[in-house]
């Protein structure tokens, strides 16, 4: 099985002046699900390259042992140093697509055209697709065949607005994943802050924080193996 990773590309906190970007334990521990099930990975981003890592998921509060694994993994920093260019991207080369969050996801992948065209053809043709924290905000400009928003009517969660007001960036980010997936008319609910929760819904998977990764990977993987959702 061969699966996709998609990263982001931005640095910038808004005008904070301090940096952001990928989740490091949102992309660690799927990374070692996929990894430990035999899967073939790919890992792209907007821009190519090396992705810009948040410096707070590798600080020794956010480390976990699949991110210092991840980080002493000669295979897996070598993968992240030459990410491919999304646009360069076969949309139907793979059996399903994982987007891990952070803050960067907001400002670039939430607005790429060739991340909504890939999120919409994958699941246009029977694969699944999954997204965790923030990531589900890179939903907000997809649609379905008919040109409804592809989250109307779908139980979804994301990153909680309680969530982003713990970490003081509720006024930074340019919108509220909580917020966006209720307004596209997303079925949106959540757990307890901080706490692993993940939904499905055909073929969407969605998480509401890092600790949600893995149990989102292991969805994928099982929706994978069975055929479909």
């Amino acid at each position: 099985m061969k699966v996709l990773i998609v990263l982001t590309s931005h640095d910038k906190l808004g005008d904070t002046g301090r940096k952001t970007g990928f989740w490091l334990e949102e992309l660690a521990a799927p990374y070692y699900r996929f990894k430990e099930a035999g899967w073939e990975i790919t890992l792209a981003s907007p821009k190519g390259g090396q992705p810009p890592l948040d410096p707070k998921s590798d600080e020794p509060g956010s480390q976990t042992d699949d991110t210092r694994r991840f980080e002493a993994d000669p295979e897996a920093t070598g993968a992240l140093a030459n990410t491919v260019r999304l646009d360069a991207v076969a949309v139907g080369g793979f059996d399903a697509v994982f987007y891990p969050g952070g803050h960067g996801p907001l400002w670039d992948l939430a607005e790429d055209a060739v991340s909504a065209r890939l999120i919409e053809s994958t699941l246009r043709s029977g694969k699944p697709v999954a997204l965790v924290c923030h990531a589900p905000g890179v939903l907000r400009h997809t649609v379905n065949e008919d040109g409804t928003p592809l989250v109307s009517g779908k139980k979804v969660t994301g990153f909680s607005n309680s969530e982003e007001e713990a970490v003081q960036l509720t006024d930074v980010v340019p919108f509220l994943v909580e917020d966006e997936l209720t307004k596209l008319g997303g079925v949106y609910s959540k757990t307890g802050d901080w706490q692993p929760y993940v939904l499905q819904d055909g073929l969407l998977i969605t998480g509401q924080n890092p600790a949600s990764s893995a149990p989102a990977a292991d969805a994928l993987i099982e929706m994978v193996t069975k055929g479909g959702a």
